[in-house]
């Protein structure tokens, strides 16, 4: 009878043992392949986008609040064409000055979610990479178009996002713009907040111009108590709204949601 219960014991900790091993390991495998798609995206930045934070300010004007495109040629200090020469689901490049968004952006045309875990060589990648979903054009000329990235509890993806949560950033940082391979488009942001779970996509016909305004006025008006929002703002129906979602801090349900506005679309030379 005893030598049953020692038998019983030794395999509960043999059991736990073998369970805290695979957490232990998933936890290092977790850490490795973050710190390698870090690696591998500060070397992509630097080769394809390497003059970006000198290009952009935070405080920057996009000059003329039209968003009908410049006869000027802007410059474009991102190289998608060689990304997109790479693997043709990258599209677009994404800078947030003050942030550790900068980043290309993808889209697959086979798995809406395949690049939430996947780099931008396909490959598995933990941290992914940043995309949207084939329910948006690769244009931006959707009147909503949403691009996803993770939390990282190591700053990356769209992790500083969360910045826009404090007041004093979120009113010194007013710009968001992004690149493709013959335009630069500038995005001021008018508001961050947490919001629910629902797929915004699915869950609105932003064709529909009541469903459309109704959405404006969430983002001008949101209904959570954590956010901010610009003032002095006003949205029409022939804006272009780009939103950025990433998961909340601490977990738990929820969306955490960065909105701007487009406010210039240039060609690039």
């Amino acid at each position: 009878m005893k030598r049953g219960k020692n038998k019983a014991i030794i395999a509960i900790i043999v059991i736990l043992a073998l369970i805290f091993a695979g957490a232990a390991g998933f936890i290092i495998f977790k850490l490795v392949n973050g710190a390698a798609a870090n690696d591998r995206y500060d070397k992509i930045a630097s080769s394809y986008a390497s003059n970006l934070s000198e290009t952009e300010g935070s405080q920057q004007s996009p000059g003329s609040q039209s968003t009908e495109a410049s006869s000027k040629l802007a410059e474009n200090p991102v190289n998608v064409a060689e990304l997109h020469a790479q693997n043709p689901d990258i599209y677009s490049w994404i800078y947030i000055p003050e942030t550790n968004v900068n980043y290309p952006v993808a889209q697959s045309d086979a798995d809406d979610n395949f690049y939430l875990d996947h780099d931008i060589y396909k490959g598995y990648s933990f941290p992914g990479t940043i995309y949207s979903q084939s329910c948006n054009k690769k244009d931006y000329s959707d009147r909503v178009t949403v691009l996803y990235g993770h939390n990282m509890l190591d700053g990356s993806m769209f992790a500083t996002l969360h910045r826009f949560s404090d007041q004093q950033f979120f009113n010194e940082n007013r710009y968001m713009y992004v690149y493709t391979e013959n335009r630069k488009l500038t995005y001021e942001i008018v508001s961050a907040f947490v919001y629910d779970d629902r797929h915004i996509m699915n869950s609105f016909n932003f064709l529909d111009d009541a469903v459309y305004a109704e959405w404006q006025q969430e983002a001008l008006n949101p209904r959570s108590v954590s956010s901010n929002v610009r003032k002095n703002i006003q949205l029409t129906k022939n804006d272009k709204m780009l939103v950025l979602s990433t998961c909340l801090n601490g977990g738990g349900e929820g969306r955490y949601l960065v909105q701007g506005v487009l406010r210039k679309d240039e060609q690039t030379g």
